[in-house]
């Protein structure tokens, strides 16, 4: 499901890169993805706009990551990034859900609104 998930976010206008990475303990680890490979496959808690997110248990929605000190650059072409948690009903964070665009402020509130609810989903269906 996380791949067809990310399929299906990868044809909306401005997603230019989506990936699920998963918690494993104190690391994300990149599981599905749409886009250019990247580097990134396993990201310390903490580190970067994925780490933060985890860290900060919070969505992180970022309009330029050039305006970032912690910023880890997966393409020289992204511009911004959305990270919306994906958590069990319990509250646990099993994953994230990753975004990246090309444009400055390529996403907003509506784009959490809606990713949060696609969390859901994965979250139902996670193994």
């Amino acid at each position: 499901m996380r791949r067809a998930a990310m399929e299906a976010l990868s044809g909306l206008d401005g997603y230019d890169w989506s990936g699920v990475y998963r918690l494993e303990g104190e690391t994300l680890v990149l599981d599905e993805f749409v886009g250019a490979a990247t580097d990134h496959t396993r990201i310390r808690v903490g580190v970067g706009v994925c780490g933060t997110a985890v860290a900060e248990d919070r969505n992180q929605l970022v309009a330029d990551v050039r305006e970032l000190t912690n910023y880890l650059a997966c393409s020289t072409q992204t511009r911004s990034e959305i990270v919306v948690l994906i958590k069990d009903p319990e509250g646990r964070t099993l994953g994230q859900i990753d975004i990246d665009g090309h444009q400055v402020g390529a996403f907003d509130k509506s784009d959490e609104t809606f990713l949060s609810e696609v969390a859901v989903l994965l979250a139902e269906a996670w193994e």
